[in-house]
């Protein structure tokens, strides 16, 4: 038997000798293999984290993913690993990544089963679908789409995102670490909502099954129920789809 010194190097040195006979894999300068700093946090194909933190962006609108980078590159988001991956992008690339994740329509998984009490659960329904005229509260249906999916050009969808991630934005929006172009239409409603509003329609929402049709919806061209400067097409670059940073 070998003693443990040489079996050691022995192995060492075939693992070296194996290691140099692989090929090396083939690095593709492809916009999707640069996006692999982005599924790190945002799971594969962009379709969501498994903390339930980072968001899905996959097939989300153009315009929403383009205004939210910006949003993280100008401090209007707060989030230090955010800012500091797009502070040095230019507007081009930045809009080139947004139109690479909204051409991802994917299938979302199965809704997780509700597990508010049903009061709570009808309450975010109404919130969702019917609005508060008391509190000035449209339904979420008003902007977000029918059928809740989002709505071009820059509205995302609602459904497929986990109650605590709906809770913190609304919660951030309420206390301003989140914004959004002038006039910030969902600023202005976070703060007419209660925290116990806030609970019943995210865990609504959360419940909610994703239609097969997920794609966001063409803008209805009705008047909205609040002004909101993020229901514009966002301001782009002229030939982004074709430059690089």
């Amino acid at each position: 038997m070998l003693p443990r010194t040489r079996l050691a190097a022995l192995l060492l040195t075939t693992h070296i000798a194996w290691a140099g006979a692989q090929p090396m894999p083939r690095f593709e300068d492809s916009l999707a293999q640069r996006m692999q700093a982005c599924i790190n946090c945002h799971g594969q194909q962009g379709r969501a984290g498994p903390d339930g933190y980072y968001p899905r962006i996959a097939g989300k609108p153009a315009g929403y993913l383009y205004n939210q980078l910006k949003h993280f590159q100008t401090g209007q988001r707060k989030h230090a690993l955010m800012a500091r991956m797009v502070d040095p992008l230019s507007d081009a690339y930045l809009w080139e990544i947004a139109q690479h994740f909204a051409a991802l329509q994917l299938p979302y998984p199965a809704a997780l089963p509700a597990r508010a009490p049903a009061a709570v659960l009808q309450r975010g329904e109404q919130l969702a679908l019917r609005g508060d005229e008391a509190r000035q509260v449209p339904a979420c249906t008003a902007c977000h789409g029918a059928a809740l999916t989002g709505a071009q050009p820059a509205t995302p969808g609602l459904l497929g995102l986990p109650p605590d991630y709906i809770n913190a934005q609304l919660g951030a929006w309420h206390n301003g670490t989140r914004q959004a172009r002038s006039p910030d239409c969902m600023a202005t409603l976070a703060r007419r909502l209660p925290a116990a509003d806030v609970a019943a329609v995210s865990a609504w929402l959360a419940a909610q099954p994703v239609p097969p049709d997920s794609a966001p919806v063409a803008t209805s061209g009705t008047r909205a129920p609040l002004e909101c400067g993020s229901f514009t097409a966002p301001v782009t670059p002229a030939a982004a789809t074709a430059v690089r940073p």
